[in-house]
């Protein structure tokens, strides 16, 4: 592991590459090079080339890696230490305890968009058989979830991208709920405008100012697909078409529930009592209090 440690001491013999010396140099020059999770990145990407679990690096502390899982791994620091994001390079993302495939084609999950699947799984109590739409589908994280936590629940997923549906289609299949989920090709709400009203529509559009994005973590910025990102130059681009394409395709008391910027409370609030087909419930906020997720119900038809 030359490019981790040649600027600190002479390289240590093959067999002093265990994986606690590994671990922790490569903390060490990640850090170095501004990663914001070293160690972090360090485990899920060693595990990755070991093909094991996280937890297994700590009961096999002592153990030599092997040259080829060194070079595999080596590989994979220096792309981490110019920027790409861990979940791309070992090609998944843990999204509301599952193991999501993701690829440049999708955002990567977030755990803040989890709130999403929390208020739908919510709302869905009420609920005799959910139909719903996700909006954006990307990896499809939001749809897999939620119907993997509520069996009565069928999805539409719709993306603009082919690629990201793929995607979602093998997430799909790999977590069992394939036969609940129809994924659709289009524009927003385009490919279900015919359908019956829906019991909720859920959706993390694109919300961040298009001037912003150059601001954004070079990992985000550099890597991720901007088409998921940008929300034209107020962040609400997306987000204003959608609230008043929503409307003729939620039932009377459908949710409409949107994951937001932290800036955006009040400007989505006022787009969604502007529309007059919808009573706002209290904006919902992460776990760093940050306003997150807009749930609006929609009143009786006009």
């Amino acid at each position: 592991m030359r490019d981790v440690t040649s600027d600190r001491e002479p390289r240590p013999a093959d067999e002093d590459w265990t994986i606690r010396r590994l671990l922790t140099w490569t903390t060490d020059f990640l850090t170095r090079r501004g990663a914001e999770s070293p160690r972090l990145d360090a485990e899920v990407m060693l595990a990755q080339v070991l093909g094991w679990q996280r937890v297994q690096l700590y009961t096999h502390w002592e153990e030599p890696v092997g040259e080829r899982a060194r070079g595999e791994f080596r590989e994979l620091v220096r792309r981490r230490a110019e920027g790409a994001p861990v979940a791309y390079l070992v090609g998944r993302k843990e999204f509301y305890s599952l193991a999501l495939e993701v690829s440049p084609a999708v955002l990567i999950p977030r755990p803040e968009t989890e709130f999403v699947v929390v208020e739908f799984l919510e709302a869905a109590k009420a609920m005799e058989a959910p139909r719903a739409v996700d909006v954006g589908t990307g990896s499809g994280c939001l749809a897999i979830a939620s119907a993997h936590q509520e069996a009565r629940a069928r999805f539409e997923a719709i993306d603009l991208s082919a690629e990201a549906l793929e995607t979602a289609r093998r997430n799909a299949t790999k977590h069992g709920v394939a036969d609940r989920i129809r994924f659709h090709q289009g524009d927003l709400l385009a490919p279900v405008a015919g359908e019956s009203p829906f019991d909720a529509i859920l959706s993390n559009p694109p919300y961040i100012p298009s001037a912003d994005i150059a601001t954004l973590e070079p990992g985000v910025r550099d890597h991720e697909p901007a088409m998921a990102l940008d929300g034209g130059p107020d962040g609400l681009r997306v987000v204003s078409r959608l609230v008043l394409e929503a409307i003729p395709l939620l039932r009377p008391g459908g949710h409409l529930i949107l994951e937001i910027g932290t800036a955006q409370e009040q400007p989505v609030r006022s787009l969604i009592e502007e529309a007059g087909a919808y009573r706002l419930l209290p904006t919902v906020h992460d776990l760093r209090n940050h306003p997150r997720v807009i749930h609006a119900v929609r009143d009786d038809a006009r």
